[in-house]
């Protein structure tokens, strides 16, 4: 779509030579960065320990620098000064005097140009040079050497913005967790090689806000997509040095800026104008945050922000020896949450992406840094209170990534209510059952049920549990049924990065074949694993291009490949656009079944005053499971039972939701699966067999038949509820899903209509 760029003079502020340094004026302490209010420029910069800052004025490109100004006052640890006249479009960027103390955690360093740690926007980025560093490479010394190079030809530059956006009549869709389904994508690798977007916006939010893009997503039926960090981010240099880049993000260098790369224009409205239009369609946008570290690295790491300002505050350093970072991120340093500026950055961060941009959520890259105290990890640590307590961060989606490398690292369950969490547990059940390993029917029950063993506590609800068979970091899904091994060669580490227990199977041939019987036994597997996220209890996430069988041709680690690797391929053939229509189809179908959203866990304890169960689990005979079954090692079928005369809200009211029966056979032959007899029905109807993806009417069994469940295949059967007036909601709710059957049958997938 055609975008109206505003009329915006980029001509930064010039004065003349005279009144350099009267030009400036107190102003205030607040709000910290650079802002506008009409008439000039208040800058305003935390640093507990320098002596000094000067305001360093660029021209329009960033090249040259035009003119340094001291601030000329200091408040409670914060250095400010206003300048009149100066407007939206002028580029700056900061010099901090300070003790160069490495010993004592002290790195200032005035030749270093540095960021405004609360820049709304970036220009230029990172060109790695020996002078980005305060210490000089290659001294005997190290790092308690003293660099005097200027460093400001190498590092990108702040620009003042105008804040200004016209959102009409937007709204936030504010979907219900209980209704939230979770698209993973990278921004710019979605719509880097899509036919509808024009060449100039491909890989940018212009790009995104594409309406065949956003038709796309809007008909997969998913209603949020979570992007990849899109904050200001660096390409490692051993990165550089190989050629590639971080083409994932997670190297962030600005929290308040947009990545410069993913703007086609100088129009900072562009990611507004994004959201705006995702709002539009009813989708939610959720942002990958990462404030668990910088991209400075540690203590040999360059200096081009926050070790510049004030690195005793914005990292944590070893208590005894403060030369040195703790690194519980593995990426050489870790964000000091546990000051209060340091605190209220990130929070301001999350505000600003949600008050003034309109985010509708986040997910915590390494959340378990964030709540670490010095005591380790803990629930009522302060940025959790920071988030719980905030008006507005409480109102919109936070999901954690709940371990890191550090101590105590991995707390899957242990976040407080109102979060939710990646449930990596999920992710290695499902995968290991389908692979056809032992012994996994009792895990497989806890997982698809919400992992209430692990999130059932202090009111939380199965929501909580965000399931996942695959993420970014890892297979594709397609890659995960067609590659026994990671090949991640093309990252230049000898295959020697990435996970090896991927709990993958190539069915016979590693990598592409043309054997039909695998190519037909791979995509029965794709179905299934998309079959199970889709029914089970808890927030649904599904990888971006996996619902038509994308492949990264084997690398499970693509955080460099910024090219056909990790991008996604729009030429589909006829078995992964049928994949897709197939996935469509089942996400119309769980908006169908309320049962699967209920805000409260099955136990499958017995309701003696509605005389129902509200779960069971049924053996291939047709009987529930005993302890022997449970026990069973070489069991690989089994059925769940789910009576939707119990109503799961606690409201005594029966009939309000169909039966359901799912049955999933990890085996790799068929099992005759005798359908039990249920209470208040007259007979099953099959809705899903993923052996048969193309069905397209409901087919009816009675009760006792036996169905040959085909080998390494998921069934829904539905119960068609007795006709009378004890079962008239019921009937309504069998109508509906009948409904759902058959709008899920007729309809296609957006993007390929026509095609």
């Amino acid at each position: 779509m055609n975008i109206q760029l505003p009329s915006v003079n980029l001509k930064p502020f010039s004065a003349k030579p005279a009144v350099r340094r009267s030009r400036i004026e107190e102003g205030r302490p607040f709000p910290l960065g650079a802002t506008w209010d009409g008439l000039g420029v208040n800058f305003a910069i935390f640093s507990a320990h320098a002596t000094k800052v000067e305001l360093c004025i660029f021209d329009q490109e960033g090249t040259t620098e035009l003119e340094r100004i001291e601030l000329p006052e200091y408040t409670n640890e914060i250095f400010h000064g206003y300048l009149p006249e100066a407007r939206p479009g002028l580029t700056y960027g900061y010099r901090v005097h300070g003790p160069y103390e490495p010993d004592n955690g002290h790195r200032f360093n005035p030749n270093k140009l540095l960021l405004d740690p609360y820049a709304k926007q970036h220009i230029g980025e990172v060109k790695w040079d020996h002078a980005l560093f305060g210490y000089t490479i290659g001294h005997n010394d190290k790092d308690l050497s003293f660099d005097e190079r200027d460093s400001a030809a190498f590092v990108p530059k702040c620009r003042v913005i105008d804040p200004a956006f016209t959102w009409g009549d937007e709204k936030r869709p504010n979907t219900p967790w209980e209704q939230t389904i979770f698209y993973e994508t990278h921004l710019k690798g979605f719509t880097e090689r899509h036919p509808a977007v024009p060449e100039e916006h491909r890989g940018t939010f212009l790009g995104m806000l594409n309406r065949d893009v956003i038709g796309y997503i809007k008909s997969l039926g998913v209603t949020a997509v979570e992007f990849l960090p899109i904050h200001s981010f660096v390409d490692d240099s051993y990165l550089v040095e190989k050629g590639l880049r971080n083409y994932w993000g997670y190297n962030t260098i600005g929290f308040f800026a947009p990545e410069p790369r993913y703007c086609a224009t100088p129009f900072i409205g562009e990611f507004k104008e994004m959201v705006s239009q995702f709002h539009h369609a009813g989708l939610e946008v959720i942002l990958d945050v990462v404030y668990n570290h910088t991209a400075e690295g540690n203590e040999l790491g360059p200096t081009i922000s926050f070790k510049g300002i004030d690195n005793a505050t914005y990292y944590r350093l070893l208590p005894d020896q403060k030369r040195y970072y703790i690194n519980d991120t593995g990426t050489g340093n870790t964000v000091n949450t546990s000051h209060p500026r340091v605190m209220q950055m990130v929070t301001d961060s999350l505000r600003y992406w949600a008050e003034e941009c309109r985010v509708d959520g986040f997910r915590f890259d390494l959340a378990t840094i964030l709540a670490r105290e010095p005591n380790g990890f803990d629930e009522e640590s302060s940025f959790l209170h920071a988030c719980m307590q905030d008006p507005l961060l409480a109102s919109v989606k936070l999901i954690a990534e709940p371990w890191d490398c550090g101590p105590g690292g991995y707390q899957v369950g242990r976040f407080p209510p109102g979060w939710a969490e990646w449930n990596d547990g999920y992710r290695d059940t499902i995968r290991s059952f389908w692979r056809g390993d032992e012994g996994k029917i009792p895990a497989v029950a806890d997982k698809i049920t919400a992992s209430a063993g692990i999130f059932n506590r202090r009111g939380r609800k199965p929501w909580a549990t965000v399931n996942f068979i695959t993420a970014h970091d890892g297979f594709t899904l397609h890659d995960l049924v067609c590659y026994n091994d990671k090949h991640n060669e093309a990252n230049g580490e000898d295959n020697r990065d990435g996970h090896s227990h991927n709990l993958s199977n190539n069915y016979g041939v590693e990598g592409p074949t043309e054997d039909e019987e695998i190519t037909e036994i791979r995509y029965r597997q794709l179905r299934n694993f998309f079959a199970t996220l889709l029914f089970s209890r808890g927030t649904p996430m599904i990888l971006a291009g996996d619902e038509f069988a994308r492949t990264q041709g084997g690398n499970n680690n693509a955080y460099a490949q910024d090219n056909e690797i990790g991008w996604v391929d729009w030429e589909v053939t006829d078995e992964s656009r049928d994949l897709a229509e197939f996935v469509q189809k089942l996400i119309l179908l769980r908006q169908s079944l309320p049962m699967l959203r209920r805000g409260q866990f099955l136990t499958g304890g017995y309701d003696e005053e509605l005389g129902v169960k509200d779960l069971a689990w049924i053996t291939p005979a047709g009987v529930e499971f005993d302890q022997k079954n449970w026990a069973d090692g070489g069991a690989r079928c089994f059925g769940m039972l789910l009576d939707g005369r119990a109503q799961a809200s606690g409201i005594r009211r029966p009939g309000l939701d169909a039966t359901m029966l799912i049955v999933m056979n990890a085996h790799y032959d068929v099992v005759n699966f005798k359908l039990p007899e249920a209470r208040g029905g007259e007979r099953w109807h099959c809705v899903i067999d993923t052996n048969l993806p193309d069905r397209s009417e409901l087919v009816p069994f009675d009760f006792g038949s036996e169905y040959m469940v085909t080998g390494r295949s998921f069934l829904i059967f539905v119960l068609e509820p007795v006709d009378d007036e004890e079962n008239a909601a019921a009937q309504r709710s069998f109508a509906h899903i009948s409904r759902g059957f058959a709008k899920a049958a007729a309809n296609t997938v957006h993007f390929w209509n026509g095609r």
